[in-house]
């Protein structure tokens, strides 16, 4: 399986380099491949090197809250990151917190041994689901402790197959295994792996203090006043399309709605602005400069980076990406304590199980029960409290992962 396992690589790998002709993302990670072992090494001058590694920018965000939390209780220690996705690295190639930030190369055992003689870590963390195996198996011959957090495994998965039994075995070369629910606990421990331990996700971490330091939107203030507002997060056409026929079935309502579209193109938000009316519309780099800006119906945030604090001008959150591969991060919203509303595509989503239980969220396939819910949340005040209740007391129940994780690790000082 090993053998197998490589030849996969070395295929991913030639299928980067031909995509890298013709699609930006893959030239840039075929070039941070190349970049990675031109980069310098850390000066070790007696003090240890953590290294974190996190696929892309959602597990980056996993990831911090245990880094921040070591590199402040422990600030002997030096931190290499490695994103595999340039849509990690180039938003946090500058990140302040680390020493280094570099691509992960391709999987090869070569490669493998190389990095960990380049980083030469004292201790080595992944995030969620980024199993290198032959990185795995680097670490494990220079006996580095090595962990995964915010892990989850399904019963579906190939560990457990029969062609799975060399990558489930690779699994115990982990220290420790912490993961987000019991299933998974019961899945590593019946498979001889006993070295784990439900902590939950540390994103629940991350929200929590993001909420804390959220900012403040004066402008944004002046288009609301006083009006409920409906926030729909990294919204993609068909929740907008949706989200359009709300309106258009409401016209008498004094609901706001601030759109954060995932695709924020010229051309996309074009379509915005003619599928909702240009009359209606206002974009947030405009806002400032409008006349009478609670003239809107509809605001569209057409820049990155403000979604996480805007949450809390909500009164419900809509989750976008539901109609596509999955839906969005539903955390962000659930701390200011939103209850959120999404599509169809939520199975894969811990949380999304876990809010729809406890009724401080819904989903939908069809548009009258996103009516329903909607209108239910807008109009029934009791119906509300509840909901926002069970979001809140869902994060709050679920904070202190990232405490718990560095309480387990084999740190040197």
């Amino acid at each position: 399986m090993h053998i197998l396992y490589n030849i996969g690589i070395s295929l991913y790998g030639f299928g980067v380099w031909v995509a890298s002709l013709f699609n930006e993302k893959a030239k840039l990670m075929r070039k941070g491949w190349k970049q990675v072992f031109k980069t310098t090494a850390i000066r070790h001058d007696g003090r240890p090197i953590a290294w974190f590694h996190a696929s892309s920018l959602g597990e980056f965000e996993q990831a911090r809250p245990v880094l921040e939390l070591l590199k402040r209780q422990y600030p002997k220690y030096h931190i290499w990151v490695t994103f595999f996705s340039p849509s990690g690295y180039e938003i946090r190639k500058n990140y302040a917190e680390a020493d280094r930030v570099s691509y992960l190369p391709l999987d090869t055992p070569k490669n493998a041994r190389k990095l960990v003689e380049l980083i030469r870590p004292d201790i080595a963390l992944f995030v969620k689901y980024d199993f290198w195996f032959n990185m795995l198996e680097a670490l494990h011959q220079k006996q580095v402790p090595c962990y995964i957090f915010s892990a989850i495994f399904r019963d579906n998965q190939y560990f457990w197959k029969p062609y799975g039994k060399w990558f489930c075995k690779r699994l115990g070369y982990y220290d420790h295994l912490f993961v987000q629910n019991n299933l998974s606990v019961e899945l590593l421990q019946s498979h001889g792996i006993n070295q784990c331990s439900k902590v939950g996700d540390t994103r629940f971490d991350r929200v929590h203090d993001i909420a804390q330091s959220a900012r403040q939107f004066p402008e944004v203030e002046c288009f609301i006043q006083s009006a409920p507002v409906l926030m729909a997060g990294s919204s993609w056409e068909p929740d907008e399309e949706m989200l359009k026929r709300y309106l258009d079935d409401h016209p008498d309502s004094d609901m706001k709605l601030i759109l954060a579209p995932h695709v924020i193109s010229e051309n996309h938000l074009s379509w915005i602005e003619t599928h909702f009316g240009k009359d209606q519309c206002v974009r947030y780099s405009k806002l400032e400069s409008v006349d009478e800006p609670n003239k809107y119906k509809v605001l569209i945030i057409d820049n990155m980076g403000m979604l996480s604090s805007l949450y809390r001008y909500a009164t419900v959150a809509y989750i976008g990406g539901g109609f596509g591969k999955g839906i969005h991060n539903i955390l962000e919203a659930l701390t200011f304590g939103k209850p959120v509303v999404f599509g169809p595509k939520w199975q894969k989503f811990q949380e999304a199980h876990e809010i729809l239980r406890r009724q401080g969220g819904a989903t939908y396939s069809a548009y009258a029960d996103l009516e329903r819910v909607l209108t239910q949340w807008f109009t029934d005040k009791e119906a509300y409290a509840k909901a926002s209740a069970a979001c809140t007391a869902y994060v709050n129940e679920n904070l202190g992962a990232s405490e718990t994780i560095l309480k387990k690790l084999k740190l040197k000082f």
